[in-house]
């Protein structure tokens, strides 16, 4: 499996966690849910709750326009992802070599990326059980690993780890997701750093925006109910 199907399996395995943990807490508690931003551990789950609750509701308006999908990835999961730092991570050695402006286009670009790679992944929630491990001490830690385990019957378990690093003010927010062991910001930057090399960074923007305005395409999910 090349890097690119890995960075994308990894985002359904994701979407999985995040999708399965809330049902249960959406049935449970109705609620509005208050993201604790300065807990590594609570973020994780309570964003999960929130997105699910989102994604409920909206059902109606998914089947009309798969597309609505990017729009609940955008406002209920995106402000608690670290894009910025992802982004800068995965240009690597080439981001001292870029300009102000290609930086932030870059960094706008990848956002984009990531926004129509959650919601494409949304679309293959099935009904996994999931577990998360319990929570650490993190009051002296920079980078926390929130751990989880995804079960599904007749398959290996796959193990999971959101990486969750702490900001200035504080608060936490989600940089990166190692999957079945592979950390999917490092498999970007591989394959960004070669087109970098090979192109230039101008092609490699283009490619992440032509990705990021691509419609959700829910045929392969409706062809395995």
């Amino acid at each position: 499996m090349n890097t690119v199907n890995k960075f994308f399996r990894g985002f359904v395995f994701a979407s999985i966690v995040l999708l399965n943990f809330s049902a249960h807490a959406a049935d449970s508690d109705s609620a509005p849910t208050k993201i604790d931003t300065k807990n590594p551990y609570s973020l994780v789950k309570s964003v999960a709750e929130k997105t699910f609750a989102r994604f409920n509701k909206d059902k109606q308006l998914i089947a009309k326009n798969p597309d609505h999908l990017k729009a609940i990835v955008t406002e209920e999961l995106m402000p608690y992802v670290d894009y910025k730092y992802a982004s800068y991570k995965v240009l690597g050695q080439y981001l001292r070599d870029t300009t102000k402006d290609e930086r932030q286009r870059f960094v706008d670009a990848f956002r984009g990326y990531l926004i129509s790679t959650y919601a494409q992944a949304f679309t293959q929630y099935t009904d996994q059980t999931v577990k998360f491990a319990p929570a650490k001490d993190f009051s002296n830690e920079k980078i926390v690993d929130v751990n989880v385990e995804v079960v599904e019957t007749g398959r290996p378990s796959i193990k999971l780890q959101f990486k969750v690093r702490r900001l200035k003010d504080g608060s936490w927010k989600v940089f990166d997701l190692i999957a079945e062991g592979v950390s999917l910001l490092s498999s970007k930057r591989s394959e960004i750093t070669n087109l970098v090399r090979q192109k230039g960074v101008e092609p490699v923007i283009k490619m992440l925006i032509e990705h990021s305005q691509a419609h959700v395409d829910t045929s392969e999910h409706e062809q395995t109910k």
